[in-house]
């Protein structure tokens, strides 16, 4: 089992930044892929960049691409999401995921954290 707690959201304004983190705690999180997603009401939850365990190998989506990039800390068991150039379309609850691929579908994840919102003005 690892158990993730998200930090880091807020309100910002349009052309802001925000950095997100996920902690997890369990298992040996450098054995997971990492995920983050996003939701907004009445959607689905969208994918936005996932890393590898040994944090070699990321994905960003291509709405994101650019503006947002993903790392971790395996020694502290860290992984964090710099939103940069945000957009009043970024506003959203965010997940971050573990799992064991880097995978751009939610499915593909087994462990979710709680979320943490993120609201952009305009």
């Amino acid at each position: 089992q690892v158990q993730l707690v998200e930090s880091g959201g807020g309100l910002v304004q349009a052309g802001g930044s925000l950095r997100l983190s996920c902690a997890a705690s369990g298992r040996t999180f450098s054995n997971y892929a990492t995920g983050w997603f996003r939701r907004t009401p009445g959607k689905e939850r969208e994918f936005v960049a996932a890393i590898s365990g040994s944090g070699g190998i990321t994905n960003v989506a291509d709405p994101v691409k650019g503006r947002f990039t993903i790392s971790r800390d395996n020694g502290k068991n860290t992984v964090h999401l710099q939103m940069n150039s945000l957009k009043p379309e970024d506003t959203a609850v965010y997940y971050c995921a573990a799992g064991s691929y880097y995978y751009t579908h939610a499915t593909g994840y087994d462990f979710w954290g709680q979320g943490t919102q993120v609201t952009v003005s305009s």
